[in-house]
């Protein structure tokens, strides 16, 4: 096997990604156990119909077929409810305060564009500047971080992920045997030493291994031979598990939430994505176990949806979303930071949710607290921003 059929067998397996990682370090924040995972919702999902307005009549009005009904919601105070979906995964986490809501949070980039607004969230730079594309804000994070495990759920690097070190990807879901043996890996390497990718590619091939056999450790374990989990869903609990044993900041993305058409209300398909996105992160929850304790999972979109329903039973990109944070040490049971009236005065340009909540601040006091950086570090993972304390930990 000659090295450019190695290589390309490499690439096909993700590995080329896996062949670099952050050098770990020793920790400068006091919270050496901490644990944060980032779940992307991609597409923009509709937050007006999971974290529900319930005493609006305006929403009740300008929905006449996807509003979520006010008995059918899940109470969580005296003007807003849960989607049912969420009945028996989230609603318990909110319950024993370790999942909050943040609603009117988002970015100020106006575009409402999926792919402009995703490359905003993922660098976490100014809106307006010129962007670095190669300095995303959990690469300028994991910098500030020693010790750290970083890792990317995902078969590309993500942009967030991109920076002066190189960070691990590997997609999770369906993860088999790796395809590339001992001796073959050997080979590879040897082509490698001496060279300045020497250390890269062994590392590469050290988190390969690493993966998989955490992953196949447990395959087998399943209760009386019932199928695996799928979907986010099984992904979910891989990563739980990954990140229990080996990693401490991971970025995962799901996509799906691009509900133009036939959206559905309690039921239909944003219920049906909703019910798999609850069952994962219960299921992370669940799987990492007593770390939970020092685990923040935070699910962000690149914006929210229309507030009004559109002609074709679904609703077209908007502006402001609902951000989620959960985790064992979160002090939830609530909707945390400013808040309007869900009314027709109080929409963006006529349509959207407002954003009073800019994302880079709440993500910058969430990590401030989380891992204790200083004023100084925060601003160089988010330049140009003022974190928020919305004592969420």
């Amino acid at each position: 096997m000659n090295r450019r059929d190695l290589l390309r067998r490499s690439a096909g397996l993700g590995l080329a990604a896996g062949f670099s990682t952050v050098a770990g370090r020793v920790w400068a924040a006091p919270k050496a156990d901490a644990r944060l995972l980032v779940v992307f919702l991609r597409g923009a999902y509709d937050a007006a119909n999971v974290v529900i307005p319930t005493g609006s009549e305006f929403y009740y009005r300008v929905r006449p077929t996807l509003a979520v009904a006010r008995q059918d919601a899940l109470p969580l105070d005296g003007d807003w409810g849960l989607h049912p979906a969420l009945r028996d995964t989230i609603m318990p986490l909110y319950a024993k305060g370790q999942a909050a809501f943040v609603p009117f949070a988002g970015t100020d980039d106006l575009t409402r564009s999926h792919f402009e607004t995703q490359d905003t969230i993922e660098l976490g730079q100014n809106v307006g500047g010129s962007r670095d594309y190669n300095s995303g804000f959990m690469a300028r994070l994991a910098r500030e971080l020693t010790r750290v495990r970083p890792i990317a759920f995902t078969e590309q690097l993500p942009l967030t992920f991109r920076g002066q070190d190189s960070v691990p990807n590997m997609a999770i879901n369906g993860l088999s045997k790796p395809g590339i043996d001992d001796r073959q890996a050997r080979l590879i390497a040897a082509m490698y030493r001496g060279t300045p990718l020497e250390g890269a590619v062994t590392e590469g091939f050290r988190v390969r291994d690493e993966v998989y056999q955490t992953i196949s450790a447990h395959a087998d374990q399943a209760d009386r031979g019932a199928t695996s989990p799928k979907g986010f869903e099984g992904s979910a609990r891989r990563i739980g598990r990954l990140m229990r044993e080996t990693f401490n900041l991971g970025f995962v993305d799901v996509g799906g939430w691009d509900t133009h058409a036939n959206q559905g209300g309690a039921k239909g398909y944003l219920a049906d994505r909703l019910g798999e996105l609850g069952r994962g992160i219960a299921g992370f929850a669940e799987e990492i176990g007593p770390a939970w304790s020092d685990t923040v999972v935070v699910v962000p979109a690149e914006f929210g949806r229309t507030f009004r329903e559109n002609g074709s039973r679904g609703t077209d990109h908007g502006h402001g979303s609902v951000y989620w944070v959960l985790g064992g040490g979160v002090q939830g049971g609530r909707l945390v930071g400013p808040q309007v009236r869900a009314d027709e005065a109080h929409l963006f340009q006529n349509r959207d949710w407002p954003v009073l909540t800019d994302y880079r601040s709440l993500l910058a006091g969430l990590v401030g607290r989380l891992y204790g950086l200083d004023a100084n570090a925060l601003r160089r993972v988010f330049p140009g921003n003022e974190p928020a304390n919305l004592s969420l930990i």
